[in-house]
């Protein structure tokens, strides 16, 4: 390791190079592989803006999103409209529907003072059965449309 005097000399010698590029110190060594050649792109720019090299340039980039043929837009389509349209899709509207229900019933009988312990039992059964049986009516991954090949949330 370096002592205090290495130290303070180098310090000395990276702030008398401040104002000099880095891309200038590497060449006084007399190796000039790898650096960018300035004088080449100052000609490209000055030919660019003369219009000399293959006309004006303009971005190839596009991020429309393709849209395909099959794709139906109309009410018909199962992939479009989200009505349910297995067993499985009903099972899991009526599991989200008791979840809220039992959400909401949760936050009545907190405020009321004396409610029956067999009340409390059952809305807290109900929405233990309802949150277990998610695993059971939960749909494939491969069918759903906002996870990606790897099953991360787009």
């Amino acid at each position: 390791m370096p002592n205090r005097a290495e130290r303070r000399a180098a310090a000395k010698r990276s702030k008398q190079n401040k104002g000099v590029p880095q891309q200038a110190n590497e060449a006084q060594g007399g190796n000039r592989s790898g650096l960018v050649d300035e004088y080449a792109l100052q000609e490209r720019s000055r030919r660019l803006e003369e219009h000399e090299q293959e006309g004006e340039w303009k971005p190839s980039s596009s991020v429309q999103k393709e849209r395909h043929e099959d794709e139906d837009i109309t009410l018909d389509n199962p992939k479009v409209s989200h009505t349910p349209h297995s067993v499985r899709q009903v099972f899991r509207i009526i599991t989200w529907t008791l979840i809220l229900l039992c959400a909401i019933s949760f936050l009545v009988i907190m405020w009321i003072p004396s409610v029956p312990m067999w009340l409390i039992i059952t809305i807290a059964s109900v929405f233990a059965v309802a949150v277990i049986s998610l695993f059971f009516v939960a749909g494939n991954s491969k069918d759903n449309p906002n996870l990606d090949a790897n099953g991360c949330a787009i």
